[in-house]
């Protein structure tokens, strides 16, 4: 049976990064040589409707019309049959293992873990002030009200977490520090045995190559984010029905 681990976050968290390092794996399928902008599954479907003004940069994630959940309009046979075929194409279906990435999951994810139960969610977060100041040559918004829609974005994920039962969130810069012991903990997540790989030299945060003024508020401290673009110390979120498999992957990405 194939298995679908969904990426998802806001734009500019190392989504696309993320998943390119996920897939390199031997029993994992990615998208790959779409036409979609970075491969990104959401334009490769047509069940959910995926607009101009769906998805956009620092809008969609607290768009309450975008925050699709178990029996909203989209939870449907229909809709999941006609997701399978529009996807299909892009994936290798000796692999059992379909990894799609797109921001706007960050918000679909209770909705596919109804369509495919036995999906799996991986969430990747970035400093708000580094996110609001990648994203400002795409849209208008002072700084504030762009970390605003980062606070709210990740409080209204943080409500969901309660109804996954495989979920995993990680912080783009644990990514770029170490990214072979974060991508080996998501293979163990997914229940694989990490391989190898050689593709992870020269990655980098790059958080200082923004600016980031200071006053955040206190709302980020539960991330380990501070102003000025601190970074602290914090504890992967890890949901997974197996407590060996949850413990196992605490222990790895927490490098305990």
């Amino acid at each position: 049976m194939r298995r679908y681990l969904f990426i998802g976050g806001l734009h500019r968290s190392g989504t696309s990064l993320l998943a390119r390092l996920v897939g390199n794996h031997p029993d994992i399928s990615s998208i790959s040589g779409s036409p979609a902008p970075e491969n990104e599954g959401c334009y490769l479907q047509g069940a959910i409707p995926h607009t101009a003004l769906h998805g956009r940069p620092m809008h969609f994630a607290t768009d309450p019309d975008q925050h699709h959940i178990e029996g909203c309009c989209h939870d449907t046979l229909h809709v999941r049959e006609r997701i399978e075929a529009d996807w299909g194409q892009w994936f290798d279906p000796s692999r059992p293992w379909r990894v799609e990435k797109s921001p706007v999951n960050l918000t679909r994810m209770r909705l596919y873990q109804q369509l495919f139960p036995m999906s799996q969610f991986l969430v990747i977060t970035r400093h708000p002030e580094i996110v609001a100041a990648a994203v400002a040559k795409w849209v208008d918004g002072t700084p504030t009200a762009l970390t605003d829609h980062w606070i709210a974005a990740h409080g209204q994920m943080c409500g969901d977490l309660p109804y996954f039962h495989a979920i995993c969130v990680i912080r783009y810069e644990d990514l770029c520090r170490d990214p072979t012991r974060t991508i080996a903990g998501i293979h163990q997540f997914m229940g694989l045995e990490p391989t190898p790989d050689s593709d992870t030299a020269g990655i980098r945060a790059g958080n200082a190559d923004y600016a980031h003024p200071s006053g955040l508020s206190d709302a980020v401290n539960c991330w380990g984010y501070g102003p000025g673009g601190q970074v602290k110390p914090w504890s992967p979120i890890v949901r997974h029905p197996l407590r060996s498999i949850r413990e196992q992957v605490v222990h790895t990405l927490s490098g305990r």
